[in-house]
C-alpha cells in the first residue's frame, strides 16, 4: 500500500470511494474534492493499492485554532477493511499535526455508528464527554447544529 496526498487526478476516484460509505459517509460534490486537493492536500491522504484508491481521509487544519485538525471523512473500501488502511491514513495526519505543533485531531461520528466507534477507540481516539449516552457512546447535543447530535472523538498529539 502506498499513501499519497490527494490530488486532482485522484479526486474522482476518492469521490467514488466516499459514495460507498452511506449512510454514514456522504460524498461531497466533485468540486469539493478539487478544492480539498488544492487547499488541504497535506491533511487529505489517499491509500493506493495497485494504483486503486482503497482509502481516503479528508481533514482540515482549523483557521480559528491552528492547533486543531478536524477530520471530516474517513473511508476504507469495504473489500480492504481491517487491514490497517485507516490507521495508515490517521498516521499521516498525525505526523503533520506533530510537525505543526497541533495539540489534537478530532472527528465526529453518528452516535449509532458502532463500527466507527470501535475503529476510533482502537486507533487511540477518546470519546469526548457528552450530554447523553447511546450504547456506551457519549453524544453531544446539537454539535453540528440544531438536531444534529454527534459523538466526538479526539486524539491528543504529542
Amino acid at each position: 500500500m502506498r499513501i499519497t496526498a490527494l490530488n486532482n487526478d485522484l479526486a474522482d476516484d476518492v469521490l467514488k470511494l466516499m459514495d460507498l460509505g452511506a449512510p454514514y459517509v456522504k460524498a461531497r460534490m466533485p468540486s469539493d474534492y478539487w478544492l480539498y486537493a488544492k487547499l488541504f492536500s497535506s491533511t487529505c491522504p489517499v491509500a493506493l493499492l495497485d494504483n486503486n484508491v482503497v482509502g481516503a481521509l479528508i481533514a482540515m487544519r482549523s483557521q480559528d485554532d491552528p492547533t486543531e485538525i478536524y477530520i471530516q471523512d474517513v473511508m476504507t473500501h469495504p473489500g480492504y477493511r481491517r487491514r490497517g488502511v485507516a490507521a495508515e491514513l490517521i498516521s499521516v495526519v498525525r505526523t503533520h499535526a506533530k510537525q505543526w505543533g497541533c495539540r489534537r485531531i478530532y472527528l465526529t461520528s453518528e452516535p449509532e455508528n458502532v463500527a466507527a466507534y470501535r475503529t476510533w477507540r482502537s486507533l487511540g481516539f477518546a470519546n469526548s464527554v457528552g450530554d447523553y449516552t447511546i450504547k456506551g457512546v457519549q453524544v453531544i447535543k446539537d454539535f453540528k447544529g440544531p438536531g444534529k447530535d454527534r459523538a466526538v472523538f479526539e486524539l491528543k498529539v504529542s
